[in-house]
């Protein structure tokens, strides 16, 4: 099973910049995300790439010790291994 693209917002309580570096290291050793943004003065964070959101989501609590709020999941494009392309 091929993961889908999604665009996940999540709220992670960033309060210092030992709290925004230490997202900041979790996303970047994550190699299934492709982008990610982080508003230090939301406290959102905002990434996408082929990834399950609950297990991104629970990636990030254990690495940072953060409680990890998903506000807002968009999924884009599916994939369907079982048809044959149109001509």
């Amino acid at each position: 099973m091929t993961e889908k693209v999604f665009c996940m917002v999540m709220r992670i309580h960033i309060d210092c910049n030992g709290c925004y570096r230490k997202v900041r290291r979790s996303l970047l050793s994550m190699k299934e995300l492709e982008k990610h943004l982080i508003e230090k003065n939301q406290s959102m964070v905002t990434v996408f790439g082929r990834f399950i959101p609950q297990q991104v989501a629970s990636k990030i609590r254990k690495q940072t010790n953060r409680r990890v709020e998903i506000l807002d999941i968009q999924e884009f494009g599916r994939t369907y291994e079982n048809q044959d392309p149109k001509p």
